[in-house]
């Protein structure tokens, strides 16, 4: 779908010319100079269904804005205040005719003068029509109000699918879908009355008690099984520190942690000798596309905090039978050498896997060097996701349904609040630049004082809200699996007391 870089110059100097032919839109010079937009939409790759590009600029405060096919089909928008707002209707409609190719968008100011003209990339494959994310201050200490949220990709249409004041102010957290369906989904809430997982196969809620003698914690960093029958978890003994002149700002870091699974319809965990053990780190459970294999990060066990920058995670998988609830060999496919594997995630075609890379530890967010990587699970190789990646963290990610869109946090805009990016991939393996979130307002990038964490694409709108939540069933007790005797554990070999029933 990119198109040739020659190919592309010739088709925004076409536009332009459509443009200066254009009564409502009289150019009186052409000055050929660049113009800085944000957010940064020039030389992007959109889904033809996304909403519209809102943009400003410092360069010009009041003129025009023409957004052109190569066809000759165009919109023209006046520019106050240094932004441009395009009606979504409109916007569509001029995206469905440049489905495969190119618009070209040129910015005049009130005399006349026109700036170089920039180019949007269309793809031929959509977006998913929604996508859930949690906001939250970035100090993830004290907070008056947060939740999970729903955002309609087509429009700017928010919503809440549950909120902090919904639960008696718990903190909501940890959130995932089966395949993306809004009925099957899984998050967590605590610290009051009604924390707990709360699960959803069918669109109802049902409250989990998961506190086990052997486990360390609640359930958190879920991954559906394609069955649906099981949820992958891990359970995290979690600490935050501030630095005081470190670039990260923030450290967040496991003392302990292991890898669960959860049985849906026995609300039993289950877990292996290789996932759960008192000389490794095991975080970051991702079932494979064909639900064969579970990934995971793993490390040895460090005192921390004090050796926090010593810790680095390999990637590893082991073998799952769905049928007999059972684990087999367990693989490394990244070793943790030059650099520490976090958050893998496959793609649902199963020809991808997209995880981040940062120099040490497991929570990337507050990371300056954390950059997707791209693996091909056909050829092996591995790509740095350059056209993604900024000079600021990027971390959790999520692939669309037709493995086509990547959505995920990024710092880029201040290194302070995370915001939402997308990211295309054609099916020959090329990466469109990724572009921030449209917003109705674009300063709303830079403005908003809470930060997107966790964004999880879903194939339609989320329900049911809030209040079904607080109304979910009584809590269910769920149960250890067999036997765990962690003295029994042998640090050499990894091998443990662990029997699954």
């Amino acid at each position: 779908m990119i198109m040739n870089r020659i190919t592309d110059i010739f088709a925004c100097i076409f536009a332009a010319v459509i443009m200066v032919s254009c009564g409502s839109f009289d150019i009186k010079e052409n000055s050929g100079e660049d113009i800085a937009v944000f957010p940064d939409y020039k030389d992007v790759t959109v889904p033809f269904n996304i909403a519209p590009l809102n943009f400003m600029t410092d360069d010009v405060q009041k003129g025009k804005v023409m957004v052109a096919t190569e066809n000759g089909e165009h919109l023209v928008r006046p520019f106050k205040g240094g932004k441009v707002s395009f009606p979504v209707r409109r916007w569509h409609s001029l995206l469905e005719s440049a489905k495969g190719g190119t618009l070209s968008v040129t910015v005049m100011d009130a005399d006349g003068k026109a700036y170089k003209p920039f180019c949007i990339y269309v793809a031929e494959e959509p977006v998913d029509k929604y996508v859930a994310y949690r906001l939250i201050e970035p100090g993830y200490v004290l907070w008056n109000e947060m939740g999970i949220y729903q955002r309609d990709l087509e429009s700017f249409r928010q919503s809440a699918v549950v909120e902090n004041k919904d639960l008696d102010y718990a903190c909501v957290n940890c959130h995932n879908f089966a395949d993306r369906d809004p009925q099957a989904m899984v998050f967590h809430a605590r610290k009051t009355e009604y924390g707990g997982t709360y699960v959803s196969v069918d669109g109802r809620f049902e409250k989990l008690d998961t506190k086990t003698p052997q486990t360390i914690s609640a359930l958190v960093y879920p991954s559906w099984h394609t069955s649906r029958r099981y949820i992958a978890f891990s359970v995290n003994s979690t600490a935050q520190t501030f630095h005081v002149s470190d670039p990260n700002k923030i450290e967040v870091y496991d003392s302990k942690s292991d890898v669960v699974v959860y049985d849906v319809e026995k609300r039993k965990l289950l877990t292996s000798s290789s996932l759960f053990s008192r000389s490794s780190f095991e975080t970051f459970p991702s079932f494979s596309n064909d639900g064969s294999k579970l990934y995971y990060c793993t490390a040895d066990s460090l005192k921390m905090p004090t050796s926090y920058k010593s810790l680095k995670y390999a990637l590893c998988s082991v073998e799952f039978d769905a049928e007999t609830a059972s684990f087999g060999k367990v693989d490394t496919l990244v070793r943790a050498e030059n650099e520490s594997v976090t958050m893998p995630r496959m793609s649902p075609d199963g020809r991808y896997m997209l995880y981040t890379s940062t120099a040490y530890g497991n929570f990337t967010v507050w990371h300056k060097d954390a950059d997707l990587v791209l693996v091909d699970l056909e050829s092996g190789e591995r790509h740095e996701a350059d056209r993604w990646n900024s000079g600021e963290a990027e971390s959790y990610h999520s692939w669309s349904g037709n493995s086509r869109w990547v959505v995920f946090s990024t710092r880029r805009t201040d290194g302070d609040y995370t915001r939402l990016c997308l990211g295309y991939i054609s099916p020959e393996g090329k990466l469109g630049k990724a572009f921030l979130l449209p917003q109705r307002d674009p300063e709303q990038n830079k403005r908003l004082m809470k930060s997107y964490n966790i964004p999880e694409f879903a194939a339609g709108k989320i329900s049911p809200k809030g209040y079904a939540v607080r109304n979910a069933s009584d809590s269910y007790k769920v149960e250890f699996a067999g036997s765990y005797r962690p003295e029994e554990v042998d640090a050499a070999t990894g091998a443990s007391a662990v029997s699954v029933n």
